[in-house]
């Protein structure tokens, strides 16, 4: 190789003294190899570079077992460089050019071996495996020489921020070069930089230093904006799961263990779980951005701590029975462990990866900041949108039975009432027939201690038996879905679904509707009072999910009937000058179709063949002034029927088919008033159809049939009588002993209900 006559400077001439006739009449040999680290063409790997490593292999080599060969190795490692080659390709072909040269000069085979096998050493460069603190020294050779390259790594700042330019220029194009260095550094930073505790002392720290300024100027050159989202995700997950485990312990703790609670229940489990989610936190956070054995320990106790509660506490959860369920404090405590869990393992995640990938993280960037905010949010809808749920669904699935595997139900009988009995029920202990609701599959009956009973229409017989560990009171019952299903209210609960033919739960309303009325089942709507601001009226399904709310506005009081495709909502505005109004909406979306003022808030809404018949307010008088029926849809009024000014009682209203039936007393109310006069209205044309007074009370609870028989009962002298008016005009039937007088007939359809002791005695 020709060199130019300027290479002889000062740092050339020390180059030379350093060769020292490592081989014998080798002086052409140093020129040239001298001459390539010089050469003006090369833009690294330069004669400062060699300088430093020889430097470094002066204090290095009396750990080697063969200096000479070292030496030369150090030499030749980096004697052919191409623009943009990478370290093995420069090894590779340096290692060539030591297998030409050196046997000119009589080295001996042995020593170009080794110096050749040195050489190709250095193509990998250059730091031990993290884990190998102190390896063996199976190799002391290739050892030094590899500290000795690396010593640029401790060189001065200057020096080496001069050469990683250098470097990154020689590399080519800027963006890749950036990318593959950047990676290169950080690599070096996971593990140890040195292999022999000298250079490891005397270099290891000046390294490190270079080392994470060199990747703090990389991360600020190259974008890098989701650079260890990774990393804070798992400390954010760490220190926010911990928080909510303590959330969640702190309401498990004013929750039962089991329904009902025992006496001897422990109460401080809940609360020492609470303070220890709770003091983990900061710990935990801790732990995930350390990289210490201590960190690892304890997010491993954590973890421990976690496990041991869910297995303790697994084997403690209660076996449901009759008498005893499953309390809420359950499912709290349980999900409140694995929070803790997720916590310390999300710690112990952390910390490994912190010290195994990604130990240097840039400050902080956008997938960082958007972690921190991202987890917590997430957090927080786990405890809404599933731990809540869940733990609800558990109580719910663990405290409920089902008996009974019901055949095909029986037809609903027509009650003729001929003073015999259809059937009597089995015991339903403080029921009784007011109480039952008709379904498509039987009748249903409520019943003390959290039961619904399904009786058979046509025989009485138990078709299924739903209970409720967690429940003591009766529940209150309606039927919807045309009859498919049985709508409970437990207390404390909220509204339990069930499958009118199975008695199985279909669906359990959201927590948020436990304070919402029934305003009417079929169809559905629900209303919600307000102590301040605006009453609330919802149309549902039958699974609670609520497809849209009607909200008027303040001092507004909402009462509602639907018919089946629009409901009509009568408004009373309590506060300012607005006058009561009547508003029509769409049954399915809730969308206004009308509204109109009305004079009065309307009373006793009653859907008829299509129509809604209203009382007309008459005054101070609680007698109304007219009834009249409403065309749902467009708000107009199809008829007025007029009530006569002699009437003074309650004018009840039932719809019986096409029938409007109006009970009433004919004279003053009183308790002299032994008389009550019934109508019969077509709802299609408001014309009276049929009109019979009869001698009967009108203090007397009253039913009607479907075919618009009115139906009470009496005590007589001797035995309880079943007044009947009807069409045909009055009658009165005597019943067999039995049936309480005391307590209100039902009629489901056609077939009339009456009560015994603890029974529901069907009238044939």
């Amino acid at each position: 190789m020709v060199v130019g006559c300027g290479w002889q400077t000062g740092a050339v001439v020390k180059l030379r003294v350093r060769w020292n006739e490592l081989v014998p009449g080798s002086a052409h040999l140093a020129d040239d190899l001298v001459a390539r680290y010089v050469d003006r063409n090369r833009r690294a790997y330069r004669d400062q570079y060699l300088d430093i490593v020889l430097t470094a292999l002066d204090s290095l080599i009396q750990l080697s077992t063969d200096p000479t060969s070292v030496r030369l190795a150090a030499w030749f490692h980096r004697a052919v460089h191409e623009p943009g080659a990478t370290p093995a390709d420069d090894a590779e072909a340096s290692a060539r050019l030591a297998e030409d040269v050196l046997p000119q000069y009589g080295v001996p085979p042995v020593r170009i071996a080794e110096v050749v096998r040195l050489v190709r050493l250095t193509g990998e460069l250059a730091a031990p495996p993290p884990d190998a603190y102190a390896p063996p020294r199976r190799d002391a050779n290739g050892d030094v020489l590899l500290d000795a390259v690396n010593a640029i790594l401790a060189a001065d700042p200057t020096r080496y921020a001069v050469h990683t330019a250098e470097v990154r220029r020689d590399a080519g194009d800027r963006k890749p070069a950036l990318e593959r260095r950047y990676d290169e550094v950080r690599q070096l930073l996971d593990g140890h930089l040195y292999r022999t505790q000298l250079a490891r002392q005397r270099l290891g720290p000046v390294a490190r230093i270079n080392l994470e300024t060199e990747l703090t100027e990389l991360d600020s050159e190259l974008p890098a904006p989701w650079r260890g989202w990774q990393q804070a995700a798992l400390t954010a997950t760490a220190t926010f799961s911990a928080i909510a485990a303590a959330v969640v312990a702190i309401a498990a703790s004013g929750a039962s263990w089991q329904v009902p609670t025992a006496n001897d229940e422990v109460g401080w489990p809940p609360a020492a779980l609470a303070a220890v989610a709770f003091f983990s936190a900061p710990v935990l956070f801790r732990c995930a951005r350390s990289t210490s054995q201590r960190g690892r320990l304890i997010a491993g106790a954590v973890v421990a701590i976690a496990v041991t509660g869910l297995l303790v506490a697994w084997a403690q959860v209660p076996n449901p029975n009759p008498a005893v369920g499953v309390g809420l404090r359950v499912p709290l405590l349980i999900s409140a462990l694995l929070l803790l869990l997720l916590a310390g393992i999300a710690a112990l995640v952390g910390s490994l990866l912190r010290t195994k990938v990604a130990r240097f993280l840039p400050a902080r960037n956008i997938g960082q900041q958007l972690a921190w905010l991202a987890v917590p949010a997430v957090v927080a809808l786990v405890l809404l949108l599933i731990i809540q749920p869940l733990a609800r669904n558990y109580v719910l699935s663990s405290n409920e039975r089902v008996e009974g595997e019901p055949g095909p139900p029986g037809k609903f009988a027509v009650s003729s009432l001929d003073g015999t009995v259809a059937w009597v029920s089995k015991s339903v202990l403080g029921s009784g027939a007011e109480e039952a609701v008709g379904t498509k599959y039987g009748i249903a009956i409520p019943r003390q201690s959290g039961v619904v009973e399904m009786l058979d229409a046509a025989t009485g017989e138990l078709r299924w038996r739903y209970t409720r560990s967690d429940s003591d009171e009766k529940p209150d019952i309606v039927a919807t879905g045309d009859g498919e299903y049985v709508l409970a209210e437990f207390s404390d609960i909220g509204y339990l679904l069930l499958d009118a033919d199975t008695g199985h739960r279909k669906a359990a309303w959201p927590g948020s509707t436990r304070d919402h009325v029934i305003q009417q089942a079929e169809p559905l709507l629900t209303g919600e009072q307000v102590s301040r601001g605006s009453d609330k009226l919802r149309g549902v399904d039958p699974n609670g999910h609520e497809r849209w709310m009607f909200e008027p506005g303040r001092c507004t009081d909402i009462g509602a009937v639907a018919t089946s495709d629009t409901v009509m909502a009568f408004l009373g505005h309590s506060c300012g000058n607005d006058a009561d109004e009547m508003v029509g909406l769409d049954l399915k979306s809730g969308k206004k179709l009308w509204n109109k003022a009305a004079a009065d808030t309307y009373r006793r809404p009653v859907v008829v063949a299509g129509l809604v018949v209203v009382a007309e307010p008459g005054g101070d008088s609680d007698v109304p002034l007219a009834l009249t029926a409403i065309e749902p849809r467009t708000g107009e009024t199809k008829w007025r029927w007029p009530v006569p000014r002699t009437w003074a009682c309650r004018t009840l209203l039932n719809a019986a088919g096409k029938y409007l039936v109006v009970v009433d007393c004919p004279g003053a109310a009183g308790v002299e008033n032994r008389r009550t006069v019934v109508t019969a209205i077509d709802a299609t044309t408001g014309q009276t159809a049929w009109q019979t007074t009869a001698p009967v009370s009108a203090r007397t609870k009253v039913t009607v049939t479907a075919d618009a028989r009115v139906v009470s009962l009496s005590r007589g002298s001797d035995a309880c009588w079943a007044n009947v008016v009807s069409r045909n005009g009055f009658r009165q039937v005597r019943l067999p002993l039995g049936i309480s007088c005391s307590r209100d007939v039902r009629a489901i359809g056609n077939q009339i209900l009456a009560s015994g002791t603890d029974t529901v005695i069907a009238l044939r």
